[in-house]
């Protein structure tokens, strides 16, 4: 019988050269999904490029019923997760880090759940993301010498266009303190299969209307600072799940 994996990592935009592994082509409902296999301070981890091996999955295509569901046919019971987000909230600017407590979906046309040809389900999403697991993730990003809040409420869009001013300022009225497309249905998925799940985002601009325009090339200069230290966080935070 093989091992299970107990810790999966799904990375975002800037991590799909990292955590490179031993390759496996795991079969699921949704099709293929390619799981790299590694070794990470110690222990076994699953990685999934979220975007694909060469970024070629717009956010509205990713597949994240299969991506959810080769982890948990490997064993995964935590998932640490990482995006790129706008920032809405005043004071929240490009370069700091979000571990997000809370969402809003805005997304459209998404399968959202794996039960949609089963009797009703309902999920209970109070927390939407692991207490636990945000809890080890904001202690282990103290010791670096980035700013990071430890809370924030991220609306999920559909992409793959950015939002319009008129959509940011409607969004900071509801409550939304950054904005991304990748959230959700993720954190949903993982949580109808029963696995811990959070994720640590890196605000790349400010959101539409905060600034002249949103620049591709401001966003890869960001993440190339920031995503060293998204790295050290996740390896630190795989050290400490018991």
């Amino acid at each position: 019988m093989n091992e299970k994996i107990r810790i999966g990592i799904i990375g975002g935009s800037g991590l799909e050269e990292i955590f490179k592994g031993k390759k496996k082509k795991m079969k699921t409902p949704y099709g293929d999904v390619i799981v790299n296999i590694l070794m990470l301070e110690g222990k076994k981890v699953a990685f999934i490029s979220r975007h694909g091996e060469k970024h070629q999955y717009a956010p509205h295509k990713v597949n994240y019923r299969g991506n959810i569901w080769a982890l948990k046919e490997l064993g995964v019971e935590k998932i640490i997760a990482s995006n790129a987000v706008g920032g809405i909230k005043e004071g929240i600017k490009p370069g700091d880090l979000v571990i997000p407590h809370d969402f809003i979906d805005f997304t459209k046309n998404r399968p959202l759940t794996f039960f949609d040809q089963e009797k009703v389900h309902h999920i209970d999403m109070t927390n939407p993301y692991c207490p636990e697991l945000r809890q080890i993730i904001i202690e282990k990003s103290s010791k670096y010498k980035i700013n990071t809040w430890e809370k924030g409420v991220y609306v999920c869009t559909e992409g793959p266009r950015f939002e319009t001013p008129a959509e940011i300022r409607m969004f900071r009225l509801i409550g939304a303190d950054i904005v991304g497309m990748t959230t959700v249905p993720e954190t949903v998925l993982a949580r109808e299969q029963k696995i811990c799940y959070a994720t640590i985002c890196t605000v790349t601009n400010y959101a539409a209307g905060m600034q002249e325009k949103i620049s591709s090339d401001e966003v890869m200069r960001i993440m190339k600072k920031v995503v060293p230290i998204v790295i050290g966080i996740i390896k630190d935070t795989i050290g400490s799940i018991s």
